[in-house]
């Protein structure tokens, strides 16, 4: 009996221990964000202060790099959906002749790592004299974004009922109108994902950014936060904590927007289906 009550206590033991340690670093980006004199360990801070915070919000720069990545991160998502839902709705409601190859296809491209691309998309830029543009990095985002978004959407789209397309063409609608009136409405919960998985992996996407712009006044909050490593080893740890607090509020207000409409979504499926 001793040794049956071990054998179930010890996997939940062994769960605790790894979520203590995932939330560690969540309790030093807490404390050390209102700890005037943060370090790298945590400790009880003698005093708490939102200084840090004012300093971030108060530096024009660290607001310009956020509105730039704002700008890249919804920039990216908007025309990825756009596209990604275009392109899905061929593949998902036509009998194409070479529709399993190129579903494969985008099935590769998810897995192709960005690393793998850079060198020649970077000559690219340079040929097309896109380098520093924050226009051609967002459709650089977009492109890479494309192949999950297109295998996701199309999984989504083939759960909309294609007998009520049917009906909106048999009322005298068009091929766009059944799409934008029909599919999309019953869509929500499916373009919210996308629109989530797109913006959170923008948001922060440090590498291409850093490839591919080189004016540091354009750079957007996933590179700027280099600014919080000086010189030899010193590191501002306060201002580093506030600004990975405020980092993370894009991504969570996101979702909890969307949450709303997923449920309408969802909603909206079941009474399709009844």
């Amino acid at each position: 009996m001793n040794r049956y009550k071990l054998e179930k206590i010890i996997p939940y033991v062994i769960l605790t221990i790894i979520g203590v340690l995932f939330l560690l670093p969540l309790l030093w980006v807490l404390v050390a964000s209102v700890d005037p004199h943060a370090q790298q360990s945590i400790k009880s801070p003698s005093s708490l202060t939102m200084e840090n915070f004012t300093s971030i919000l108060k530096d024009p720069a660290i607001l310009r790099s956020f509105g730039i990545g704002l700008f890249l991160s919804f920039g990216q998502a908007v025309l990825v959906i756009i596209v990604a839902g275009l392109a899905a709705y061929p593949l998902s409601r036509y009998n194409l002749k070479f529709k399993k190859p190129f579903m494969y296809t985008v099935l590769f491209m998810t897995s192709l790592p960005i690393t793998a691309v850079m060198v020649p998309v970077y000559q690219l830029f340079i040929f097309m004299n896109l380098q520093d543009s924050l226009i051609g990095t967002v459709l650089f985002l977009t492109a890479s974004g494309l192949p999950y978004a297109i295998w996701m959407m199309k999984n989504f789209m083939d759960a909309v009922p294609l007998e009520l397309e049917e009906s909106a063409w048999m009322d005298g609608a068009s091929v766009w109108g059944g799409l934008r009136k029909i599919v999309a409405p019953l869509m929500i919960p499916g373009i919210c994902t996308v629109a989530i998985f797109t913006f959170s992996g923008s948001w922060g996407n440090f590498f291409v950014p850093y490839i591919l712009i080189q004016t540091p006044e354009k750079f957007p909050a996933s590179v700027t936060i280099f600014q919080f490593f000086g010189n030899y080893g010193l590191i501002e740890y306060g201002r580093l904590a506030a600004f990975s607090m405020i980092y993370t509020l894009p991504a969570v207000i996101l979702y909890m927007l969307s949450q709303r409409f997923m449920s309408q979504g969802f909603s909206l499926g079941g009474a399709s289906k009844g």
